[in-house]
């Protein structure tokens, strides 16, 4: 059996590159990054924190972030990677309810945290008040692995868009260091992933996908390079530069891709380029097609999510004779069901619901975790969707974000879609407000390409514009223009954000 751990690479190729930085060039190798991840696995243990410790991290993108990670993860502990972006109460909430023993956070981060956070308190990178040195601690111990090292865990939170996020936690810890996993073996044979896979992800690490997805190509000897933001000439660039094999997006990301001018594409040839992976969001089927054409038959999608219920695939062929699926299940069968628990046939709309080989828990919070589950023992994630007659499945929505406008279910990512493709719209969010005729009226929130000189004459050309492309029922009534939407680093827009001056009805 085939050992799945950075470990293994260190030993063979320590001047392998594990991280790259795509700004800077900065390289941190196998070598490397098993020495640190050794000394801090140690300190952990000098500390008192056995395998089950919970250690948090508020690193950006940064080739140390792995350092820390893996560290934690030998250590046998759960690993929690916190959004820098939010604010330091809502930081200080992830932590709190995490139970984290140690906050490892950058010089850069820990400014902004709460002084009331406790526990073991380590800056990475400079210094900051009430923190250790991360260099300093692990500088005192061995770079060899400690004697009990096993496989830790992640806890990722979810990403919290309507409200406080919930931590996942996994139903078991502490199996043997580099033990197959059925996720590396997806990014194996699904993805091409092995030694010689040069992975770059424009995306937040603290996210469930780009960390993920980086440590299983570490488990499999390949490079991961990181961007410290995503921009969108930057992101070709790196492709180039790096020899980029495997590439990971979000939906707006490939809009962003593609609203580049064509002459601007054209400067990177993207050969090294074998495949470009997106998830995360719901991608309008017109900007998938957009990208397949562009890119040729390299782009794939897959849809999951954070609790590792089901995983669906698709491939380019496929997306081009099934457009707007996000492929079949392959782990687990899907089932699309009813409000009264009903399965339903084939095209007709229910919750999604997965067979799941494994179970996981929110952490800290029964009613949730009891609530993810039916009583059949299949696991959903919220989403509203139906399968076709090949068993390929669509996504419709979620059902926190149905819209009911005079009894009829609106789902606001099919106006969504219709929206974007207008070239005056930069991205946008579709919401109910309250209405006293139809309960709730369907509004748009545009983030407009350019300042916008008419809103009145610009709304009512959207609005006609989306009655080109979907039942008018459907359509907003209203339209409000913002300067940025808030949509998190991951791609999913954050509705709970949205202006009270939007999501609510005034006299305009």
């Amino acid at each position: 059996m085939t050992m799945e751990h950075p470990s293994r690479f260190a030993a063979s190729d320590p001047d392998r590159p594990a991280v790259i930085a795509a700004e800077t060039g900065q390289v941190l190798t196998y070598g490397q990054l098993e020495a640190r991840s050794n000394q801090l696995a140690h300190a952990l243990r000098a500390r008192g924190l056995g395998i089950g410790a919970h250690v948090a991290i508020v690193v950006e993108n940064r080739p140390e972030y792995f350092e820390a990670v893996w560290g934690a993860l030998r250590a046998g502990a759960y690993v929690t990677p916190i959004n820098w972006h939010l604010s330091a109460d809502e930081i200080d909430y992830v932590v709190r309810d995490s139970g984290a023993d140690v906050l490892i956070a950058s010089a850069t981060c820990a400014p902004s945290l709460t002084a009331g956070i406790g526990g073991i308190r380590l800056v990475l990178g400079g210094v900051h008040e009430g923190f250790e040195s991360f260099e300093a601690v692990i500088a005192a111990h061995p770079t060899t692995p400690i004697a009990d090292e096993c496989e830790g865990s992640w806890m990722f939170y979810s990403s919290g868009t309507t409200g406080r996020p919930k931590g996942i936690k996994p139903a078991s810890i502490g199996t043997p260091l580099g033990a197959p996993t059925a996720f590396v073996g997806l990014v194996q044979m699904l993805y091409g992933g092995s030694e010689s896979t040069r992975y770059l992800s424009p995306a937040p690490l603290y996210h469930a996908a780009p960390s993920g997805w980086s440590t299983a190509i570490h488990r499999l000897g390949g490079t991961v390079v990181i961007t410290e933001r995503f921009d969108a000439v930057g992101f070709l660039d790196a492709i180039d530069r790096y020899g980029v094999t495997l590439a990971q997006v979000v939906p707006t990301h490939m809009v962003r891709l593609l609203k580049l001018p064509e002459s601007e594409r054209a400067r990177f040839s993207l050969a090294s380029l074998d495949k470009l992976v997106h998830a995360a969001a719901p991608c309008p089927p017109d900007v998938k097609r957009a990208m397949i054409d562009w890119l040729g038959l390299r782009v794939y999608e897959y849809y999951s999510g954070s609790e590792g219920a089901g995983f669906c695939m698709i491939g380019p062929e496929e997306a081009l004779a099934h457009p707007g699926s996000v492929g079949k299940s392959l782990l687990g069968a899907a089932h699309i069901v009813d409000e009264d628990g009903n399965e339903v046939p084939a095209r007709a709309e229910g919750q999604i619901w997965f067979e799941s080989p494994t179970r996981f828990e929110y952490h800290g919070d029964e009613e949730k975790t009891a609530a993810a589950y039916n009583d059949r023992g299949w696991t959903s994630l919220g989403d509203v969707g139906w399968l076709d007659e090949d068993g390929y499945l669509y996504l419709t929505d979620r059902v926190s974000n149905m819209i009911i406008s005079g009894g009829v279910n609106i789902y606001p990512r099919e106006v969504e879609d219709a929206l974007i493709g207008h070239p005056a719209v930069a991205d946008v969010a579709v919401i109910g407000v309250a209405d006293d005729e139809m309960g709730e009226a369907v509004r748009a929130v545009v983030q407009p390409e350019a300042p916008v000189a008419d809103p009145a004459a610009l709304e009512q050309e959207l609005i006609a514009y989306a009655r080109t492309r979907i039942a008018h029922f459907k359509c907003p009534r209203s339209i409000v223009f913002l300067d940025e939407l808030p949509r998190l680093q991951t791609g999913k827009i954050a509705r709970r954000l949205l202006p009270d001056s939007v999501t609510t009805v005034t006299d305009r």
